[in-house]
């Protein structure tokens, strides 16, 4: 007997109605439904049917989600993924050398370098980046010239186009696939993708079952994410308690080893991880990837020094592009004494990143036991 498919209104009673939904926008962007106007967005991003009639039962919505399991020993084998932390080649600590992009980079600029590289040797159209849009608020967009990358560069911990509308409530979420779906009618190819883990996952799925229009992205660059964060009027209330600051007084905010918040008089405070979960997306609390396993590069402030970048070099293709930057310039590695001080610091890294990996998929199981 043919095993029937599973719809959008599966997606509904396994990850919706129970607060996993991550808002990404993967089931609403690329759903083969999308131009007869089957789902439609919420105005807090939840997706929804917009006239359930008019969707095909296709089931790709269900199988893309990140929080769905059905592709992941596909995507596991396509990708050569090994645990704990994926597949990778090597690590390495590193940091740009433009000073316009270390003036404005969360750690050390090596993403936005790495796009730098790849526009200027037009390896790339654009690239798929989220852009500041106010305080605490950011906005997907796709970014043509060295000028909107590097005004994309900086924290990704702040959030989504349409909060700022909301009233006070900011997210430290942008989500990107929308713009993914443009791609083919603005006639792109060869696009880069800097996203996190459930993002490139939605992707990566994509790819392995040859949906257009994933066939564009030509490189994906994955952040560190341990988590995302929502700051409503309460968790905006807890967090100004909590650090006995005005929360507009904020004018960065980072995590490495810890919750990091940066003032406007040049204060830093650190908050440890488990206390910042209760202002946590639900859906980030289920999910398990820490290290953006499924991109061809991932990267993050984790297990570096300040002002650089831990690099983890994953794919054929990442391995090549970090090391043309490297010999062309946009970006250094940290030196060190000898070789084995570089393998005992690589090591350390490697056991940051596994830790918190860990970390991230043990809390997964026990959310998603609830």
């Amino acid at each position: 007997m043919e095993e029937e498919v599973k719809t959008f209104k599966d997606l509904q009673t396994e990850v919706i109605d129970r607060n996993l939904c991550g808002k990404c926008g993967g089931c609403y962007s690329f759903c083969s439904a999308g131009e007869l106007h089957a789902l439609e967005m919420e105005e807090d991003g939840v997706p929804k049917y917009s006239d359930e009639e008019k969707c095909l039962k296709c089931g790709i919505c269900y199988l893309i989600c990140p929080q769905i399991n059905v592709l992941n020993q596909d995507l596991k084998d396509s990708f050569g993924w090994k645990p704990p932390i994926g597949r990778y080649q090597r690590v390495s600590s590193a940091r740009t050398k433009d000073p316009k992009v270390r003036g404005v980079c969360t750690d050390g600029g090596v993403v936005t370098s790495l796009l730098l590289y790849l526009l200027d040797h037009n390896l790339i159209e654009g690239a798929i980046v989220s852009k500041k849009k106010g305080p605490f608020v950011r906005e997907p967009t796709i970014a043509f010239t060295r000028e909107e990358i590097v005004s994309a560069a900086g924290s990704q911990y702040s959030g989504s186009s349409h909060l700022e509308e909301l009233g006070g409530k900011y997210s430290t979420y942008s989500p990107i696939l929308p713009e993914v779906k443009s791609l083919e009618q603005k006639y792109l190819r060869n696009i880069a993708v800097v996203g996190t883990p459930c993002q490139i996952n939605t992707i990566k799925k994509m790819q392995c079952l040859g949906i257009l229009p994933a066939h564009l992205i030509e490189y994906t660059i994955g952040l560190f994410c341990i988590e995302s964060f929502s700051f409503d009027d309460l968790a905006r209330k807890w967090l100004e308690k909590r650090l006995a600051i005005d929360f507009d007084d904020i004018i960065k905010i980072n995590i490495k080893d810890d919750f990091i918040v940066t003032l406007n008089n040049g204060k830093t405070i650190h908050i440890p991880l488990e206390e910042v979960d209760a202002v946590a997306r639900p859906s980030c609390l289920a999910c398990r990837d820490f290290s953006n396993e499924y991109a061809d590069i991932s990267a993050g402030g984790l297990g570096s020094l300040d002002g650089y970048t831990t690099t983890v070099i994953r794919t054929d293709k990442g391995a090549n592009l970090f090391r043309n930057a490297l010999q062309q310039g946009y970006i250094e590695e940290v030196e060190y004494r000898d070789a084995d001080e570089r393998k005992n610091e690589k090591t350390k890294m490697v056991a940051k990143i596994v830790s918190f990996s860990t970390r991230k998929r043990i809390r997964a199981e026990q959310r998603l036991r609830e």
